[in-house]
């Protein structure tokens, strides 16, 4: 089979002008990460470094990554620095953006405050206001994904005051972060000969269960972190305090028995008012601290077990990794993955992040 083709093309944030439709990288890493940003590193040599300055302006260029024509990674330059003998760059995916910018306005322009909002919607207001602001259209597009999640209530709607200075990045995790969110991650594909940025959102979930390809030890696998058997963060029950003082605050314990030594674990989100929002909090970190034994990293190669590239952010993986210490085998979930293309020294291969997926739930049920 004949090595892949990699190409790296840079351009212009507001116009979309290519600048560079292959430019010269090497000690290239990338990839997305699940509601987060994703990363680029390269280097690009010295005898070359003067010729591609103008093709990587940080702050105000847009970089992507290609393998063998189908786009893998975009996002944008934030540095681009002499660093010994060569110019280091670094570039973050889209979700990079809305942390340099804030709500002048207040309410994003008048499209709060929220009151059972859903927070897909407020990610997508999020973009628009980030967007219709001069010389901030980079023409990313977002997912019209809908929810039964909720924020904002009556008596304490979900408000974005200009005093207050939060990032729009903040406010997107908010989102995130409410009860039964959305995820969301970045994605860039072709479109009519030019390359468009996305922001996908999942829910319940992103991804799926994935039972057409699978990553193993002797197989695909080329190396692993140990397994880590670690329990301190343990418990089988949780006990979560919510809003209020004394004997008015509330209060919601989420327990099992599954034959282990009981471990509690406390919660406090002083914020929530609603017993049953708190009782779904309460479980969701108690499946989260159930769980012991996980492989966090594995280094893979292409292979037909899982093509590179074949896997998505959010899948369900099934992974077997042998050791001298353990035999571990367990649906894992990606949630972040780098590719480094082929180098003189290496072979081409992927880093992927996993976590358990029955640490996951997903609107209110589980993995």
């Amino acid at each position: 089979m004949a090595s892949p083709s990699y190409r790296y093309l840079t351009a212009d944030a507001l116009t979309n002008k290519v600048l560079a439709w292959d430019l010269p990288l090497n000690n290239v890493e990338f990839g997305p990460t699940l509601s987060a940003t994703g990363i680029f590193t390269a280097a690009v040599e010295p005898r070359l470094a003067h010729l591609v300055r103008a093709q990587l302006d940080p702050g105000t260029t847009k970089i992507y990554a290609e393998r063998d024509g189908r786009l893998l990674w975009g996002g944008l330059i934030w540095r681009a620095d002499p660093e010994g003998q060569q110019l280091t760059i670094e570039a973050s995916g889209w979700g990079s953006y809305p942390y340099r910018r804030y709500d002048l306005h207040g309410q994003l322009n008048a499209r709060g405050p929220y009151t059972y909002a859903d927070p897909c919607t407020v990610i997508r207001d999020v973009w628009a206001y980030c967007q219709e602001q001069p010389d901030s259209q980079l023409g990313i597009q977002v997912d019209d994904t809908t929810s039964k999640a909720t924020v904002g209530t009556p008596e304490d709607p979900y408000r974005i005051d200009w005093w207050d200075t939060p990032s729009l990045g903040d406010v997107i995790e908010d989102m995130v972060a409410a009860e039964g969110g959305p995820e969301w991650t970045e994605e860039v594909t072709w479109s009519s000969g030019t390359p468009q940025g996305r922001i996908r959102i999942g829910w319940p979930r992103l991804g799926r269960r994935r039972s057409d390809i699978h990553f193993q030890s002797g197989i695909n696998i080329t190396r692993a972190v140990p397994v880590e058997y670690d329990a301190d963060s343990a418990a089988q029950v949780v006990v979560a305090l919510g809003a209020g003082e004394g004997r008015n605050r509330r209060r919601a314990i989420d327990a099992v028995r599954d034959g282990r030594l009981r471990l509690e674990y406390l919660l406090e989100v002083p914020e929530e008012k609603a017993n049953d929002r708190l009782a779904a909090r309460a479980r969701k970190e108690r499946i989260s601290r159930q769980v012991i034994g996980e492989v966090t990293e594995i280094t893979v190669r292409d292979h037909p077990s899982a093509r590179l590239g074949a896997w998505q952010i959010g899948d369900d993986v099934r992974v077997r990794v042998h050791d001298q210490w353990t035999d571990f085998d367990a649906w894992c979930r990606i949630v972040g993955w780098q590719i480094r293309p082929a180098t003189e020294d290496a072979p081409e291969q992927a880093v992927i992040q996993l976590q358990r997926a029955d640490r996951f739930t997903y609107g209110g049920g589980t993995a």
